[in-house]
């Protein structure tokens, strides 16, 4: 079989952007060479009847690789950890969470595992919000620390780019729907997508009481906001939107990266 030399290299590029797929002498090389390790961390919850449970994970990863490559050697991707903190989801069926200490707990491992081998800077690449808090927590732990962890979530990034959607969205709404249109259309089961809650009055008071921006915080269940877990209209989705938040996302992260390791 013949095979273009092209080939090779971005077969050789991609080996050597992913952790897991490397040898140990390549993880060894890599710690001088490529400083930055990606860890994409999801969820496995329920995103609606017509959305995968891993859609959390996928565009973790999905970003993640992106990342990478716009670094252009710099960073690697480390295995991505598709169980997160979940329990607002745990009344719809398939749902794993772990609890915050766990997670955190996990994170840590993880981090010293590699801090161990010689790599001193971390990024978390987080697809579910439920993470965010934990991740904040995690973060105050290393600031005196001699490694350097950061962490960022997905949609968050690219919220000014979100325009013409339904009043309230968010979970399986039209944003996560897009992304996973453009990452993982095989995912989505188009013809099974659902609208959720889309206005103030669909919510409950102790729903609209959570997605305050200020004042007290309050958290619920997402059977709390819609019988379906699901905030917004999917059905408007389109997989172009979904380039375009994926693709800034990675753009933004990216230059945040590269500043970091110029740091």
């Amino acid at each position: 079989m013949t095979v273009f030399p092209e080939t090779n290299r971005l077969q050789a590029t991609e080996k050597f952007r992913k952790l897991a797929v490397m040898t140990t002498d390549d993880a060894l090389e890599a710690v001088r060479t490529a400083p930055l390790v990606i860890i994409p961390v999801g969820a496995q919850e329920q995103h609606g009847g017509g959305m995968a449970m891993s859609t959390d994970t996928v565009r973790a990863v999905g970003v993640a690789e992106r990342v990478a490559e716009r670094l252009a050697g710099r960073a690697v991707i480390a295995p991505a950890v598709p169980y997160g903190v979940s329990p607002h989801h745990m009344a719809f069926a398939g749902t794993m969470t772990l609890s915050p200490a766990t997670f955190m707990q996990v994170l840590r491992d993880l981090v010293s595992s590699l801090h161990e081998h010689g790599w001193r800077q971390f990024l978390v690449i987080t697809g579910h919000g439920g993470n965010n808090a934990a991740l904040s927590v995690l973060a105050q732990e290393y600031v005196r620390s001699e490694l350097t962890f950061a962490w960022t979530p997905l949609t968050s990034v690219v919220s000014d780019l979100i325009t013409g959607v339904s009043e309230v969205h968010g979970h399986a709404g039209e944003a996560e729907t897009a992304q996973m249109l453009y990452l993982a259309p095989d995912l989505v089961q188009a013809d099974r997508l659902e609208p959720g809650a889309t206005t103030l009055d669909d919510l409950t008071t102790t729903a609209r009481l959570s997605r305050q921006s200020r004042g007290p915080r309050l958290s619920v269940g997402f059977d709390t906001y819609h019988k379906r877990g699901v905030l917004g209209d999917p059905r408007r989705a389109t997989a172009e939107d979904g380039r375009l938040l994926v693709e800034t996302a990675a753009d933004r992260i990216a230059a945040f990266a590269d500043e970091l390791l110029s740091a």
